[in-house]
């Protein structure tokens, strides 16, 4: 095909091209990320093809639903943008890649088992653009990266692959900030975008789509590896704020003072924004980014590994409160049955990598107690945990209560119904169990 994305070009005019639908854009994943980000752009551009090596996902969206649950507004948007022949999904992603002039790559980046970022799902998308790449074609990475990688790996690899000169076509970097359950919000415009190209000709280029794309601010930054170093400095910056908290949490006994009630007391002045204690971190976010800036460049460091550990360490924390409080009741953790509450990394969302119930359920087992879990949106499997119904939780007669994830569901759950005294930790200090003779620990308050 002739492209008509010219990145050395950009005028009013091409960006009325590329909103009236004249400029194809393929997006490479269709994930939990991805279709939001492509049904979207399809809103928008109407001319807008989605890859995912996934059949079950591609024939779900072309038969215009949504295999991304719990994403408000996304059902109908899918619905909406295949019906009017706006989006379609395919599993040939070279041949999208031919026809497309945009490439909007928004992938995965993991860690492998040494906690080294693992490129390898970005690069098979890399390379799938570089298949059908032209000249004048624009390459807009939204997937999160370890700052560099776009200007010392994926530029190359695209210049490589497609037999084109570096300079024959645009690379940006334009992460996406969005949060799950609130994608296409985030997406249309919650936050200011962020785009840094390799060259001012691309950063320019990705400007122009996203004024045409989101209706908040578009930040212009000053390359490729700053846009990148953007997103992994907000997350570092939440998983480090977020050790603090568990940190001072574990005062809470020592100074027998409600840390949760210090903390937002504290925030009351401008300068302090201290975070909210918890079981640990978990998604495909927070505890991944902080890999991204230690096992990726030589520079020194102590703090970033200094918080993970903390964070990690919290879910042994909380099994340690469990088999305290059971001794307490005269219970031997040997003896014992524990109901962990919640499965998924956060409330709401279907997606358990990186969970903090692993740990929970994990530390549990090794101090010797039987555990059971329920989880309105996941089943136990890979957990050391055996599955329980929410509506059976009171007949399996455990001894003690774990919430981990606070799910709406659990707001319900009749503390009375058991028939003798619970020992309960609260890792988000969202539980209510008055009215009932069970010992509770809430994670930055203490016993009561």
């Amino acid at each position: 095909m002739s492209s008509v994305f010219d990145p050395t070009q950009v005028s009013e005019d091409r960006q009325w091209a590329f909103a009236t639908g004249d400029v194809p854009v393929a997006v490479y994943g269709l994930g939990k990320m991805g279709l939001p980000i492509a049904a979207v752009f399809a809103d928008v551009v109407e001319n807008v093809v989605g890859v995912d090596i996934d059949d079950d996902v591609v024939d779900a969206v072309n038969s215009g639903q949504s295999p991304v649950e719990r994403e408000p507004g996304l059902d109908d948007l899918v619905a909406d943008v295949v019906e009017r022949g706006a989006l379609s999904a395919t599993t040939d992603g070279e041949r999208a890649a031919s026809d497309a002039s945009v490439h909007v790559v928004i992938v995965p980046t993991l860690i492998d088992e040494t906690n080294t970022p693992d490129l390898a799902a970005i690069r098979a998308a890399t390379e799938t653009v570089a298949a059908g790449l032209e000249p004048d074609d624009l390459v807009l990475f939204e997937s999160t990266l370890p700052p560099g990688a776009t200007a010392d790996v994926l530029r190359p690899l695209l210049a490589e692959q497609s037999g084109l000169d570096a300079d024959e076509f645009g690379v940006a970097v334009c992460p996406e900030r969005t949060s799950s359950g609130r994608a296409l919000q985030d997406i249309r415009g919650t936050h200011p975008k962020i785009v840094g190209g390799v060259d001012p000709e691309s950063t320019r280029a990705a400007e122009l789509v996203y004024r045409t794309v989101t209706s908040n601010t578009v930040i212009p930054v000053s390359d490729a590896t700053t846009a990148e170093a953007v997103k992994v400095f907000e997350g570092v910056y939440r998983d480090v704020n977020i050790a603090l908290a568990n940190e001072l949490a574990r005062f809470t006994d020592e100074l027998d003072i409600d840390v949760r009630e210090a903390i937002r007391a504290a925030n009351t002045q401008p300068y302090s924004d201290i975070h909210t204690p918890g079981p640990g971190v978990g998604g495909h976010c927070i505890p991944y980014y902080p890999y991204f800036l230690t096992r990726w460049l030589d520079t020194d460091e102590e703090l970033l590994t200094t918080a993970r550990g903390v964070n990690d360490d919290m879910p042994a924390f909380v099994a340690d409160r469990v088999t305290e409080g059971l001794r307490a009741n005269g219970v031997d953790p040997d003896d014992a049955t524990a109901l962990v509450l919640g499965l998924t990394y956060r409330a709401g969302v279907r997606e358990t990598r990186a969970s903090p119930a692993y740990g929970v359920c994990t530390g549990l087992t090794k101090r010797g107690l039987d555990v059971l879990a329920a989880d309105p949106m996941v089943d136990a499997d890979g957990f050391d945990a055996t599955d329980v119904s929410l509506d059976d939780a009171a007949s399996a007669d455990p001894d003690a209560v774990v919430l981990v994830t606070d799910h709406d569901e659990f707001g319900a759950l009749d503390w009375t119904a058991f028939d003798r005294p619970l020992v309960v930790v609260d890792t988000r200090d969202a539980l209510d169990s008055d009215g009932a003779d069970h010992r509770q620990y809430t994670v930055g308050r203490g016993w009561r």
